[in-house]
């Protein structure tokens, strides 16, 4: 291993490596950074970490390259909590993004004259350069760093297209660029709406009543605050824990009043997703309010307690087929009824005419994409139950990792769907413990349990030992599903014998 000023350069048998005599990064190691990034662009997690690598080795702060500042800044967990001996997402992900990156110099980046790794036991990139690239990097040496690291983020920008445009402008968060970048990226002709005001970025996520800086969720997603809203006041939600969420940073504070929206969107079709929560149980009857879109009253006689089933419990409703109108504008409107209306965040993302988004979770605290290119959420929406890492190989799926872990005893998920639909519910289990080849304990019978939905049984006696085998994945699959008044797909993990268990949710649904 070759040590210089601070960095690492790995041999190998089979490259050249010059040992670097020139200070600080070069625009070649910019380039190699934004080709990089780009082919990890259909990892959420995967993207977000190589993106904050390359912040902090450009701008000169690798001491912040630790795996503190890794979780709390990449991946949102608390400053005041987190715990390395307990936490391994950054140990996990950092693992990934090692394989990821051989994996990538092996095939379509082989012929590079520049590589980038990050050594175990460090998150500093090493540019390792063969002999292709020597003279490349001897001609940097005497260009100008401030007018690198502008081309740099100007450049990756234009480049990498939204998703990267997105991470990069997170860190950077110049609003003028970031409407200017996006109206280049989509190739769109005007990127300011009917009224002159640039088009918000979609996804669109917002934080209500809230006026810090942007926050990451489970999923890598960046959450900004508040903005776009008129009148209304802000909270901040007493300190708790609220139950059916896996981010409970989008239920710290909220807008409340009569109060509204109105967002810039480009012409097209749109899923909006709002987020509410009730504080404490109502000491007088229902707290209603009613949520208008364009006009048209969505949520009327709203109590957030009864529609969550109680208080400090995450609710969340969702509308397919959502357009600004001819103004523009998407237009929201809460309006106090027997209560206060009140707002802890909303979503906009991209939508697919008369059809919700697919809703996949994994029983893990990380995202996972597929083989098909699938992303699957963190686990969420549940409550009770208990979850348990596995990390065993499963048979009989393209998947594997899907099957990373379980949540298991009696508990049951609410899946927010939109009221119109029908939708498909496909379900993933594997048997960890019980039989010869797992634990050597037990077998057929051992566990035995029961699934329903909205009331309905759909497995009863469910035995996977029985039906599949240990090790082996199981997938039952349902259909023509029809969601409760309040938007919900609650789905019942009942014992009978053992724990109920489950590994991976989908929701789909069935256009008509």
């Amino acid at each position: 291993m070759i040590v210089s000023h601070g960095r690492q350069s790995l041999s190998s048998s089979s490259q050249i490596v010059e040992e670097r005599t020139h200070p600080g990064p070069t625009d070649d190691e910019h380039r190699e950074l934004q080709v990089v990034a780009a082919a990890l662009a259909n990892s959420t997690r995967l993207l977000r970490l190589i993106t904050y690598i390359g912040e902090k080795y450009f701008g000169g702060e690798t001491d912040k390259l630790h795996e503190y500042g890794i979780a709390t800044e990449v991946f949102g967990r608390s400053k005041s909590t987190f715990n390395a001996g307990e936490d391994a997402i950054v140990r996990v992900e950092a693992h990934r993004l090692r394989k990821r990156l051989k994996e990538y110099y092996e095939n379509e980046g082989r012929n590079h004259a520049i590589q980038l790794s990050i050594p175990p036991g460090t998150y500093i990139p090493v540019f390792t350069r063969g002999a292709t690239g020597t003279e490349a990097a001897r001609t940097d040496t005497h260009r100008q760093r401030p007018a690198v690291r502008r081309w740099f983020y100007l450049a990756a920008a234009a480049a990498l297209g939204l998703i990267v445009l997105g991470v990069i402008l997170f860190f950077r968060s110049h609003r003028a660029e970031r409407h200017a970048a996006v109206a280049i990226a989509s190739g769109s002709a005007s990127s300011a709406s009917p009224g002159g005001v640039p088009y918000a970025d979609v996804p669109l996520r917002i934080l209500a009543g809230y006026s810090g800086k942007p926050h990451i969720d489970s999923a890598g997603d960046v959450w900004q605050p508040d903005r776009y809203f008129q009148y209304g006041g802000t909270w901040e939600r007493p300190q708790g824990f609220v139950a059916r969420t896996s981010d409970q940073m989008l239920f710290d504070q909220w807008r409340n009043g009569d109060f509204s929206y109105d967002i810039p969107l480009r012409p097209g079709v749109y899923e909006l997703h709002l987020y509410f929560v009730a504080a404490e149980p109502p000491s007088n009857g229902a707290f209603t309010f009613t949520v208008n879109v364009n006009g048209e009253t969505v949520l009327s006689g709203f109590d957030v307690n009864s529609d969550a089933l109680g208080a400090n419990i995450a609710d969340e409703r969702i509308l397919r087929d959502v357009s600004p109108g001819k103004d523009g504008y998407l237009h929201l409107r809460f309006d106090s009824e027997r209560g206060s209306a009140a707002l802890s965040a909303l979503e906009v993302l991209p939508g697919i005419p008369h059809r919700q988004l697919p809703i996949r979770l994994v029983m893990q605290p990380t995202s996972y994409t597929d083989h098909n290119n699938q992303f699957w959420h963190p686990d969420n929406y549940y409550m009770n139950g208990y979850t348990s890492t596995k990390r065993t190989q499963i048979a009989g799926t393209a998947d594997p990792d899907i099957f990373g872990a379980e949540r298991y005893g009696h508990f049951t998920y609410a899946i927010p769907v939109d009221t119109r639909d029908r939708y498909t519910l496909i379900l993933h289990f594997a048997e960890f413990y019980f039989g010869p080849s797992a634990s050597g304990v037990g077998g057929a019978g051992s566990r035995v349990f029961r699934v329903l939905c909205n009331g309905n049984t759909l497995l009863d006696n469910l035995d996977i030992y029985k039906e599949a085998g240990s090790l082996h994945a199981l997938t039952k699959t349902f259909y023509h599903l029809q969601p409760t008044a309040q938007g919900k797909l609650n789905i019942t993990f009942e014992p009978i014998v053992n724990n109920a268990t489950v590994s991976g949710i989908e929701v789909v649904d069935e256009l008509q």
